[in-house]
């Protein structure tokens, strides 16, 4: 039977069903057709391999190198803890701030009414020259500190300076835990104890409230406002029984939350000057009721 051949892929006849035995036509046919399809496939394959050579390769997108001024602040702020490390380890109270300018600080002058402003970086930010022109006020003031490392250096700071009066200006760090976990009671421990100090060695003592704050941007979330309220308090009733003379910052620097507002703080903790403005005026009046009383 003659077939007619129909193209079929696995060699079947499309009319009757039938194999159709490959002829050598045919063969050759094939293999002419596998060479064509083997070439075709390299051809392919060397053009891949060509198109992907000369593809540009993605690189993964660089960050930019940090500014130069950033870099600078980084680095400056990595010396300074390790500084402050190696202090705590070796001179926890900062004896060695005040040191060398007590040593050189002459005695007070006949009628000086001399005073020393004991405190945090809310005391040393205050540029009493600045405030108190002309007057014999001396900062003893040091940033970051505690009631408990003040009171360790009360008397080379305070007391051997030989100043008519104190004024005393302490225990927002305490509250945010700048060395570690203290009670209101223990702060108010360390302000009666320095008062108390103080007092035996004659010289007044002017009691300030502490500044309002309503988050520490070092430390947020400790919701300090409540806990400032009650220490002012404490304060203050502390101040009436010992017969010193108590300073209220607090009432007119206050907002609506317990806080300090923008207009007197850009950080909510440390005064502008608008808020400076506001205490010189007070704690001079406190200081001149202090030398007025003073036995």
């Amino acid at each position: 039977m003659q077939h007619e051949r129909q193209i079929a892929y696995n060699g079947i006849c499309a009319g009757c069903g039938t194999r159709i035995p490959p002829s050598e036509g045919d063969s050759a046919v094939l293999r002419s057709g596998f060479r064509t399809i083997f070439a075709i496939l390299v051809v392919c394959g060397s053009l891949s391999t060509l198109a992907l050579a000369q593809a540009p390769t993605i690189q993964p997108e660089a960050k930019p190198p940090a500014p130069a001024a950033n870099a600078d602040k980084v680095a400056g702020f990595n010396a300074w803890q390790k500084a402050r490390e190696e202090r705590m380890k070796n001179d926890w109270p900062w004896l060695g701030r005040f040191k060398e300018a007590d040593l050189k600080l002459a005695p007070p002058a006949a009628g000086e009414d001399r005073v020393v402003f004991m405190g945090d970086s809310i005391t040393e930010g205050w540029r009493l020259d600045g405030y108190f022109k002309g007057k014999p006020y001396i900062n003893r003031g040091i940033s970051g500190q505690t009631t408990p490392q003040m009171l360790v250096r009360f008397r080379q700071d305070v007391i051997d300076l030989k100043p008519k009066v104190v004024v005393l200006l302490a225990g927002i760090n305490d509250i945010a835990g700048n060395t570690g976990p203290m009670t209101l009671e223990q702060t108010e421990d360390n302000l009666a104890s320095m008062a108390e100090l103080a007092a035996a060695h004659r010289i007044r003592v002017v009691m300030c409230s502490v500044l309002p704050a309503f988050d520490f941007s070092w430390k947020p979330g400790m919701t300090p406002a409540p806990k400032v309220a009650a220490l002012n308090e404490w304060i203050k009733a502390y101040a009436a029984e010992k017969g010193h003379v108590y300073v209220d910052y607090y009432t007119p620097m206050k907002d609506e939350r317990g806080g300090l507002p923008p207009a007197l703080s850009a950080d909510g903790v440390h005064p502008l000057p608008a808020g400076y403005a506001i205490m010189t005026p007070l704690v001079e009046a406190g200081i001149k009721q202090g030398l007025g009383t003073r036995e």
